[in-house]
């Protein structure tokens, strides 16, 4: 038996052991969902700290094998060592590989690549009835493997999977592209994504910033192994802030591993919140703590102990709300909602990231259409409340927008929806099937429950 095999059956065991009627959280070091909520006295911890490794990776075969809790961070730079690297990295450091598909990643290269789960080859799985199975597309529960990408651990926890990975280079030459509106930025997103190519150059990557509703810029990047012109490769990881170049440059170039990590050092723009763009508070913050999950960690503890609102409170201010969400639209119906969320809400900076399926027949959990070319819409900010608007006035908004523009709400954040919404837009029948086949006692929370109910 392997020491990945071991493992393995130690969490099955382990699992088996947890009294039926008490639910199961996994216990683990970070996590990137915004769902903040006290652990009941009924809630079981399920140690994974065992299954974060890279287990193999096959230069040949351009694939690796991971465990379930292994971080991009750590993915990434084991497959650089073999001029590698996923198809699809999520933004942040730690990201798990389990997770990418349990609750969907996207980055750059969605617009060639898909979803980071597409180039998930292999899948072994931890069933919520006790079962440890291997899925794949086309076996005996292919079901599983299809339905897996958006049921966050809700059916059970991936426990390795294997990946499919891109040969790289040693740099990324990026082209911040001006757009003084969302209709003409919308349609060089589709031209370009369509093309492959910008100006007869093909590019590996793209994705987008808008500051407000007359700025905003489109980044193209691709792989190179002399940096352009012989310059040197910027840094962002120290004192500079990558977003900020985006307005300053026309071009840049980033090595590989930098250019993957770029929106990590300041979580995008969200550091701001946390004071480690101020000048001052910058040079004196370690550069090993100016990364995302100390960021998050941070926005815990404020949720939990309810610093900023009482602050907010003194200064005799609206209390405020979360908008943290990540939204896909159709590239047409882009425009139309950038100039709504700029009405109604008004967060800046946003961004923009083209995705289009790569799987024919789709997820059902997450039913994209997979001819239809999408741009995600990030956003993550607090809005202040009106008088008399309750929590959760801009979120419903968001969703109700969303509903109207042939969209669809990723559900790492709070999530407002009816059941009867809920199941319409993530497909209530495919997933009733798949708990009936693979946790028919419910020993894991439904879907619903766990991204709704428990907010």
């Amino acid at each position: 038996m392997t020491v990945h095999q071991a493992a393995a059956a130690d969490l099955r065991a382990r699992y088996a052991r947890v009294p039926e009627g008490q639910r199961v959280r996994l216990a683990k070091p970070t996590s990137n969902l915004f769902r903040f909520r006290s652990d009941g006295a009924r809630i079981a911890r399920l140690d994974v700290g065992a299954l974060d490794q890279v287990l193999e990776v096959d230069p040949v075969a351009r694939t690796a094998k991971v465990q379930g809790m292994t971080t991009y961070e750590r993915f990434v730079d084991a497959t650089l060592a073999h001029g590698l690297m996923p198809m699809v990295v999520p933004q942040l450091k730690t990201i798990t590989v389990g997770g990418a598909l349990a609750g969907l990643g996207i980055e750059s290269s969605s617009f060639a690549n898909g979803l980071a789960h597409e180039s998930v080859i292999e899948i072994e799985v931890l069933t919520g009835d006790g079962r440890l199975i291997t899925a794949t597309r086309d076996n005996e529960h292919a079901d599983l493997f299809r339905g897996l990408p958006n049921s966050y651990g809700t059916l059970g926890y991936a426990v390795s999977l294997t990946v499919e990975l891109q040969p790289v280079k040693r740099y990324v030459a990026l082209r911040h592209l001006p757009f003084p509106d969302a209709a003409s930025c919308a349609e060089a997103i589709a031209t370009i994504c369509r093309d492959g190519s910008y100006e007869g150059t093909p590019i590996d990557f793209i994705d987008g910033t808008v500051f407000d509703a007359g700025e905003q810029y489109l980044t193209l990047g691709r792989f190179t192994d002399e940096a352009p012109g012989g310059r040197a490769a910027s840094d962002y990881t120290g004192q500079q802030i990558y977003y900020r170049s985006i307005q300053r440059l026309r071009e840049d170039v980033l090595t590989t591993r930098d250019y993957i990590w770029r929106w990590d050092t300041d979580w995008f723009w969200c550091s701001r919140a946390l004071g480690a763009q101020h000048p001052v508070i910058r040079r004196l913050w370690p550069d090993r703590y100016r990364r995302s999950d100390v960021y998050r960690k941070l926005v815990a503890l404020d949720r939990r102990r309810g610093f900023s609102g009482r602050v907010r409170g003194w200064q005799g201010l609206p209390p405020e709300e979360p908008v943290i969400q990540d939204i896909e639209v159709p590239v047409e119906r882009l425009a139309e909602f950038l100039d709504a969320f700029h009405r109604d809400i008004g967060i800046s900076p946003v961004w923009l990231c083209p995705v289009k399926l790569r799987e024919p027949s789709g997820w059902p959990l997450y039913p994209m259409e997979p001819d239809r070319l999408y741009v995600n819409v990030g956003f993550w900010s607090a809005v202040a409340l009106g008088e008399g608007q309750p929590m959760g006035t801009h979120n419903r908004r968001i969703e109700e927008l969303v509903a109207d523009l042939d969209g669809h709400k990723s559900l790492y954040s709070d999530s407002y929806y009816t059941v009867e919404e809920f199941w319409q837009n993530y497909n209530g029948p495919a997933y009733t099937e798949l708990k009936k086949s693979y946790d028919p006692g419910g020993r894991l929370p439904d879907l619903y429950d766990k991204c709704v109910r428990e907010r």
